[in-house]
């Protein structure tokens, strides 16, 4: 179809709706993206970077993804139990603990049932809890208690109220109102209300957020190790120092096993509470 039948066409159809671009002005949008481009290729030149050390790397890369072929789990298989033995341990008494101090402080934390006060403490605990990164809280607990699980028991307990409590209180907030006025109106007690009102809106989501919550503290625990916090991490890091490449593929191995078996629990459990 020749361009003269398509200005015909759309003279007769008139033309197609378009998207309007964010900034209207063309010279200004262009500008923009011309400055983000010499800001983008500034920022990457100012990057060191050592292209023999690269090099080199490359060669311990490509012997690291071969281990994968021919995971070794024999040679130090004590030291892999006994570190993922201390992962699992961490990762369910850190999550039971931090979900069942995260349930009160998520109630508290929602401004639609709770009093103002309580609010206010409960919502600084959460960002408190959120601000500090799970590396850093593990560095300070173990400069406090040493090395060992109980820094990273600490922590994970410490993530995990941050992380549940905030989207606990975001889906109360959420919850469809009249349940909850219905119960209320009928001469229920607070706890009666919270019961019967809330937590049968919520319970589905506290469940699919718990089981997500252990996936998390079970992946977090490999990496609270290498700060000396406990779990595989030490041992990962150990298998990585001494470039036991075959050592370390058998533990990222069943990492991410135990992740996936986590996972399909997970879809389990939240099908059959839904």
């Amino acid at each position: 179809m020749s361009a003269g039948t398509h200005r015909e066409l759309d003279d007769m159809l008139g033309r197609g709706w378009r998207k309007p671009p964010l900034i209207q002005n063309k010279a200004l949008r262009w500008g923009l993206i011309a400055a983000f481009a010499v800001y983008l290729v500034a920022a990457v030149s100012t990057i060191p970077v050592d292209w023999g050390r690269v090099y080199e790397g490359l060669d311990r890369g490509w012997q690291f993804v071969l281990a994968f072929t021919h995971p070794d789990f024999v040679t130090r298989w004590s030291d892999i139990w006994d570190g993922l033995a201390e992962s699992i341990i961490m990762t369910v008494a850190a999550s039971v603990v931090g979900i069942a101090i995260s349930i009160p402080i998520g109630l508290g934390a929602a401004r639609n049932i709770a009093p103002l006060p309580v609010y206010v403490i409960c919502r600084a605990i959460i960002a408190i809890s959120r601000a500090l990164q799970e590396i850093i809280v593990a560095i300070l607990l173990v400069a406090i208690f040493g090395f060992g699980p109980l820094a990273g028991f600490l922590t994970l307990s410490f993530a995990t109220i941050g992380f549940l409590s905030k989207l606990l209180a975001e889906d109360i907030e959420a919850m469809d109102r009249v349940q909850a006025e219905a119960i209320r109106a009928s001469g229920a007690r607070w706890m009666q209300w919270i019961n019967y009102g809330v937590q049968p809106q919520v319970m589905p989501r506290l469940v699919g957020l718990s089981m997500y919550r252990i996936d998390i503290n079970f992946r977090e625990s490999a990496i609270l190790g290498l700060v000396g916090a406990g779990g595989i991490g030490a041992t990962l890091n150990t298998a990585f120092d001494r470039y036991e490449y075959d050592t370390a593929a058998a533990i990222l191995i069943l990492i991410i096993g135990i992740v996936m078996g986590l996972e399909y629990l997970s879809g389990v459990i939240r099908a059959r509470v839904q």
